[in-house]
């Protein structure tokens, strides 16, 4: 059961981490590998209102999505998106990222190999991975203007899409302690993180919300 105090807490980090851009139109999306197929779908439907000329899907695998995605993220992705009406000619493959770093120097690679100049990227991802990922492009690939998307649904609804409301809450937490984390590492800019939003992710760790939380010597690590 997940109590009330809880739910408004995760509210309030699920408005915190997405962005709220508008989508405009960008030299190239690119959706990064999870276990949301979800991801695929807003890609595509950005892509048919004329965002984004050239797709990268970018992922492989994880524990998470292993079973559900055997053939690896970006693969599924592409296949999805091929399902919604989008040409195979505009979708390029990055199959190796294992994180979100990866996703984003990987993708570079394969646009650079296709000879594809970038100058803006609509970022699609999860809605909380919104922030963490602006925040990451911003530090490692600081040349490009970068436009945030994802579904539009609120945290009800994408915590029914999933199935799983303690493990979207759950990733909620985790990607508020990367956000926290990983200036402090060299892979992404620093945000303002209001009190208010601190004092909810303490709240929901005390509450248990703590499998996506990196290990306590892992994020305590030295320059963290």
């Amino acid at each position: 059961m997940i109590s009330a105090q809880a739910w408004a807490d995760a509210q309030l980090l699920w408005d915190y981490h997405r962005m709220h851009h508008d989508p405009r139109p960008c030299s190239v999306a690119v959706g990064l590998g999870s276990h949301d197929l979800g991801v695929a779908d807003v890609t595509a439907e950005l892509y048919h209102q004329g965002m984004a000329p050239v797709i990268v899907f970018t992922g492989a695998t994880s524990p998470t999505t292993r079973a559900p995605m055997p053939r690896g993220e970006a693969v599924h992705y592409r296949e999805r998106a091929l399902e919604l009406g989008v040409p195979d000619s505009a979708i390029l493959l990055e199959p190796r990222a294992t994180n979100t770093g990866e996703n984003i120097e990987f993708s570079k690679a394969v646009l650079a190999e296709a000879g594809v100049k970038a100058s803006s990227v609509l970022l699609v991802s999860k809605p909380y991975e919104e922030r963490r990922s602006y925040a990451m492009m911003r530090k490692l690939w600081p040349e490009v203007e970068v436009v945030c998307a994802s579904t539009s649904m609120d945290l009800e609804e994408y915590a029914d899409s999933i199935g799983d409301a303690r493990k979207v809450i759950d990733m909620i937490v985790g990607a508020l302690q990367r956000v926290l984390v990983f200036p402090g590492w060299g892979l992404a800019i620093e945000q303002d993180v209001p009190d208010a939003a601190v004092a909810a992710y303490e709240r929901l760790c005390i509450e248990g919300f703590t499998s996506r939380l990196l290990p306590a010597d892992v994020a305590a690590r030295p320059g963290a």
